[in-house]
């Protein structure tokens, strides 16, 4: 490979920097993307993870506006290009993308591309993503454009260096997960013993008032009150289990099941009403339907807790090839254009994020007094 100036060794430098100050598998890749296009002045970039259902579980595009990838539509399928880097694991460096026998067009809203450099990202002998850039940027002295040899190589030494980032954000997050694992199961024997000490408590409390109730019932009184203090402390210690312990069921049970149980235990804990339905559903890949459940969560949450709702309803259906959660509660509403409490707008940005990690969308609508309606929508696997 030639020397470039020491420019763009700095660029390689910053890009290589940037992939390994972030641990979070998202920011990553977002990461990676943006510098691969800034490095080798490409107009678009993009990163796919590919799932095992012939999708991809996250795909991150840079040098395309929100609004442009909300008209693309669902996220691409493994074919064509991207199923060769995919699957035979070579590079594709092409002079105009749209000419080669494998293309199979785009959505209408997709823009133009032509000359296109694509390379797997591996990890030993696994392929963990595609990386792949297009419509390069050239002076207009140079008098031609298109990918050259040398930006093929630039992009392999940085795809080799997204490889180490990326597992390494993979093996943070799991760490994490087993590190909130082990925090629930200790949070889940402290609630025990709470709540069984609350009972025991409500249990012995109840009895001595039926002993006074006859010879001293200004005593048994005193003692109903505390028998009531007692049980909606007991209540209390219930609802942080339910909040704060989320069953793990959904890779056995599926998402509908894994909903219909969890609103069924909120449903009984709360004295709200809470019901699920479901309707003509369709099972998606893991991250789709993970991020689906961790949204219905924050949601209810939110409605439960802060809103003060007396009935929210959640109904997850079929929408085109994907799916939407509506999550519905007739509580105290909020104005989202200026939102004021901080637990509430964290969510609402924890919910977003969630959407936009597996190519959904959010939208929240509500007013105070008015209630909230949160719905997602995401594309099929």
């Amino acid at each position: 490979m030639s020397h470039r100036p020491r420019s763009g060794l700095a660029a390689v430098s910053s890009a290589l920097l940037a992939m390994s100050r972030h641990l979070e598998v998202r920011d990553v890749l977002k990461t990676i993307v943006a510098s691969a296009r800034e490095l080798l002045d490409a107009q678009y970039a993009a990163l796919g993870v590919p799932d095992d259902h012939g999708g991809f579980a996250q795909f991150v595009v840079d040098g395309v506006s929100d609004e442009q990838w909300k008209a693309i539509g669902p996220l691409p399928r493994q074919h064509g290009i991207l199923a060769a880097m995919l699957h035979e694991s070579r590079p594709e460096r092409l002079a105009d993308v749209r000419k080669d026998p494998r293309f199979e067009g785009w959505p209408a809203a997709h823009p133009e591309m032509s000359d296109f450099l694509g390379l797997p990202i591996r990890d030993g002998d696994e392929i963990i993503g595609a990386l792949f850039l297009a419509n390069k940027n050239c002076p207009k002295l140079e008098g031609r454009c298109g990918f050259t040899e040398e930006d093929e190589e630039l992009l392999s030494i940085l795809a080799q260096h997204a490889a180490i980032a990326l597992t390494n954000a993979r093996l943070y997050e799991r760490s994490r997960e087993l590190t909130i694992a082990e925090e629930r199961s200790r949070l889940a024997h402290e609630l025990h013993d709470a709540v069984s000490q609350k009972l025991f408590s409500l249990r012995l409390t109840a009895q001595a008032a039926t002993a006074l109730v006859d010879r001293d019932p200004a005593r048994a009184k005193g003692e109903l009150h505390q028998v009531a203090r007692l049980a909606a402390e007991a209540a209390d210690e219930l609802r942080a289990a339910v909040v704060e312990l989320r069953p793990a069921a959904l890779d056995e049970d599926g998402l509908v099941a894994t909903l219909r149980n969890q609103v069924q235990v909120l449903d009984r804990a709360h004295s709200a009403r809470v019901t699920f339905t479901s309707t003509g559903f369709r099972a998606l890949p893991a991250a789709q339907e993970e991020a689906l459940l961790r949204v219905a969560q924050e949601a209810l949450h939110n409605a439960l807790r802060h809103a003060g709702a007396e009935r929210v309803d959640v109904t997850l259906g079929r929408r085109a090839f994907g799916a939407v959660l509506r999550v519905t509660d007739d509580g105290s509403g909020f104005d989202p254009r200026s939102v004021r409490r901080a637990g509430r707008h964290l969510g609402l940005v924890s919910m977003r994020d969630r959407a936009s990690g597996v190519g959904g969308r959010l939208t929240v609508e509500s007013a105070p007094g008015k209630g909230t309606v949160i719905e997602m929508e995401v594309p099929g696997g």
